[in-house]
Parts: C-alpha cells; sequence; structure tokens
C-alpha cells in the first residue's frame, strides 16, 4: 500500500513537472512518504551519486596499461645516383628505399600503477562517504524544515478558527449594535480583533509559503504543487538518558560519515607517499627497431631499454610533502572525533533541558485550553463576560497555543540535532 502509494505520488510529481499545468495541484502526504520521495528525487543526492559515477570511470582509466609509441622515420622520396639497389617492398616499388621503425612500451616499476589503483578506490569510498554527508546534511534540513511547516499548519488553523469564531460574533453584534445594545466602540473593539487574527494568517501564510519553498526543493518538484502534511506535530517518544552517551560517543566516533571521511583522508595521504617513494625508482622503457638499408645489415632488427639516471632528483622533495600531509589528516581525524564528542554532549543537553520543559506541561493542559475557550465563546454570548475578559482570554489563549507548539517544534528540532550528532536514528 505505502509503495502504491509513493509511485502515484511520483507520477504526480512527473505529470506536474512535464505538462507544467496552471491549475494548483495539492498533495496531502505524510512525513515518511515525503523523505521517501526525498531519497529518489532530491538533485544534491543525484549529484553525489553522478561523482561516485565519475570516480568509478577513474579507476577503470587507472587500471588501463599506457600505449605503446610506434615511430616511422628516415623514409626517402628520392634517390640518388650511387644509391645501393633494395629488394622490392611491393609491386615494383621499394628498390631505392630506405625506412627505419621503433616501437616501445613504457614499464611502471615499483608497484606505481597498483599503488594508483588503490588510490582510485580510495578516492571512491570518498565518494561515497561524500554522499552520506550530503544525504545525513539534507535529511536534518529536510526534517527540520518537515517540521515548521506542521507548526506552521497547525498556528494557521488556531487563527483561523479564531477568525471564524469572531466572524459569529461579529454577526451578533451587528444585530445588537442595530438595535442600540452595545455602543460602536465595542463593535469596532471586535472588528480590530478580527483584522488582527486575519493579519496573522497572512503573516503565517508567508513563512508558511517560505518553507514549502524549501520543502520543493528538497524533493525536486514544481512550484505549481501545494503540499499539506497529514501528520499532527506529536511528541517525540525517543528514550533518551545520559547513560548512553558514552555508547553514542564510541559509535559517532566510529561510524559517522565524516569521521569515515577523515579516516579515509589519511589513507589517501598514506598512499600517496608510498607513491611518491616509488617514483624514486625509475620506469623502463622496452623498445625494437627495424631499419631497412641505413646501415652495414640490409634488413637490421635491434632490442634496446632506456630509463632515467636517479643521480640528481630523487623525488624527496614530493616524498617529505606527502609525508607532512598524512601528518595534516592525522591531526584532522583527531580534531574531528574531539569535536563530535563534544557535539553529542551539547545536543544531549540541548534536548533534555527542551525535555525538561515540555514535561512541566501537564498532559491535559492544551485540551483544557480549548475547553476553556468553548466555554468563553459561549459565555461571551450569553453576555456573562465582557468584550474586554473576552479578548484578554483569546489573548492569552492564543499566546500558550503558540508557546506549546514552540515547545514541541523545540523538542523535534533538539532530538533532530542529537540523531544527526550521534550519528543513527535513535
Amino acid at each position: 500500500m505505502f509503495k502504491n502509494v509513493i509511485t502515484l505520488s511520483l507520477f504526480v510529481f512527473s505529470t506536474c513537472l512535464v505538462l507544467g499545468q496552471e491549475k494548483q495541484q495539492t498533495l496531502n502526504m505524510s512525513k515518511q512518504e515525503i523523505e521517501h520521495v526525498f531519497l529518489e528525487q532530491n538533485l544534491d543526492l543525484l549529484a553525489k551519486k553522478l561523482e561516485i559515477s565519475q570516480a568509478e570511470a577513474q579507476l577503470i582509466q587507472a587500471r588501463l596499461w599506457p600505449n605503446p609509441t610506434f615511430e616511422i622515420s628516415e623514409v626517402n622520396v628520392w634517390r640518388t645516383t650511387d644509391i645501393e639497389e633494395q629488394p622490392l617492398i611491393f609491386g615494383n616499388w621499394g628498390t631505392s628505399q630506405q625506412i627505419s621503425l621503433h616501437l616501445e612500451q613504457e614499464i611502471e616499476t615499483a608497484g606505481k600503477r597498483r599503488k594508483r589503483i588503490d588510490l582510485h578506490k580510495l578516492t571512491i569510498e570518498e565518494r561515497k562517504t561524500d554522499f552520506e554527508i550530503v544525504l545525513r546534511e539534507s535529511k536534518l534540513s529536510l526534517r527540520n524544515t518537515l517540521t515548521s511547516i506542521q507548526v506552521l499548519q497547525q498556528q494557521r488553523d488556531i487563527y483561523q478558527q479564531q477568525i471564524k469564531n469572531t466572524d459569529q460574533l461579529i454577526t451578533g453584534y451587528k444585530n445588537q449594535l442595530n438595535q442600540g445594545n452595545i455602543s460602536h466602540s465595542e463593535y469596532i473593539r471586535l472588528k480590530a480583533a478580527q483584522l488582527q487574527f486575519k493579519k496573522e494568517v497572512v503573516d503565517l501564510s508567508k513563512d508558511l509559503e517560505e518553507s514549502l519553498k524549501d520543502l520543493k526543493n528538497f524533493i525536486n518538484i514544481g512550484s505549481n504543487t501545494t503540499i499539506v502534511i497529514t501528520d499532527i506535530l506529536d511528541v517525540p517518544t525517543a528514550m533518551v538518558s545520559e547513560l548512553q552517551i558514552e555508547d553514542w560517543i564510541v559509535h559517532a566516533q566510529e561510524n559517522r560519515p565524516d569521521i569515515l571521511l577523515h579516516d579515509n583522508l589519511v589513507s589517501q595521504a598514506k598512499k600517496q607517499v608510498e607513491i611518491e617513494k616509488a617514483e624514486r625508482t625509475p620506469n623502463i622503457t622496452l623498445g625494437v627497431d627495424y631499419d631497412r638499408g641505413g646501415n652495414i645489415m640490409r634488413d637490421f632488427v635491434g632490442f634496446g631499454l632506456s630509463f632515467d639516471l636517479p643521480i640528481f632528483d630523487r623525488n624527496k622533495g614530493n616524498i617529505k610533502e606527502a609525508k607532512i600531509g598524512v601528518q595534516l589528516a592525522e591531526l584532522e581525524s583527531k580534531s574531528k572525533k574531539n569535536e563530535i564528542a563534544n557535539d553529542i554532549i551539547e545536543a544531549l543537553r540541548n534536548y533534555i533541558q527542551a525535555k525538561d520543559l515540555y514535561d512541566q506541561i501537564e498532559s491535559t493542559y492544551e485540551s483544557d485550553l480549548d475547553k476553556l475557550l468553548e466555554a468563553y465563546v459561549k459565555n461571551f454570548q450569553k453576555k456573562n463576560v465582557s468584550l474586554i475578559e473576552y479578548l484578554d482570554f483569546v489573548e492569552a489563549y492564543l499566546d500558550n497555543k503558540n508557546i506549546l507548539l514552540e515547545t514541541k517544534k523545540e523538542l523535534h528540532e533538539q532530538l533532530e540535532n542529537l540523531q544527526f550528532a550521534v550519528g543513527k536514528d535513535i
């Protein structure tokens, strides 16, 4: 069932992108469905996958041997009077032709080719780790964006409900005003409250559109599509304890993609040292020559080899530079491990503070607020409370509803930050 929903969603996205319909499309999706689409369609992730393919192509190239070199030279296009006759090459041509052929092949020594292949394999692992880093960073931003959208949706619903309630009250007040039962100032005061609620809805809608724009960029869908998140912002149920911190630090320092990247860079630096040391050993070039009519032998075939003499250049500078590169990579890796430990400690403390704040709120507090608002609306309609008392309570009600939503949002964000620091879902 879930796969069918995702397939349908992807079809709708593709249709919107291809047809470019002017009519606004609305998609009701859960957070889980959105994350699935994100994994399939995020452009940054697709680009990182292509970078992996690039690195794999470079490995294919690194496995290849260098091409041999073939040379034709000493071909004469005229003849002298005292030329020595030569056998025909083909047909009636060749009695006065001289020609020289040369074929050579470079042979790499000291395992240079194998070491470069190993370095390219490490580069592929680096690209894969880069992908994981971008994935986890993008997922953190996506989840926080989804939480913001949920909060904005619920805040807008709250104010829209107040507009609806106020509309009903204004209708009744209008009749009372026409009958002379209330003052015009009270009627204007109620209208002012209604206008304030509408302004809040407009401001929230702007913020919501901004967050939806970010979401559309994350999942790569057209601008003519509106997304409504069907999940209600609830309270995270993760079991978090300070007793887990040591295990989390060990896990993160061994498995987080950013530390794996630093470990990979250390391995690459060490492999580069091996390559630079191998460069001290000169490569050998094997050659075979054929010469026709160029010396005392009519058809000469000879073999040879050549190589540089490592007298002046023993590649010492590059070797030293590569060794320093290893030291730098190791220092950065140690620094990253310390940073990871501090990230986890900070994220855990922030989450515990957010959780403690939320735990101070009684479980029935929000529902009690809603019931109390209903009672105030009824009592105001019956004139048991004054306009000032009613509006004061509505203001307090809205403030508290926003505090509750912001507290839940903070709790979600701090949990995501903790999971990001640990390197896994808790």
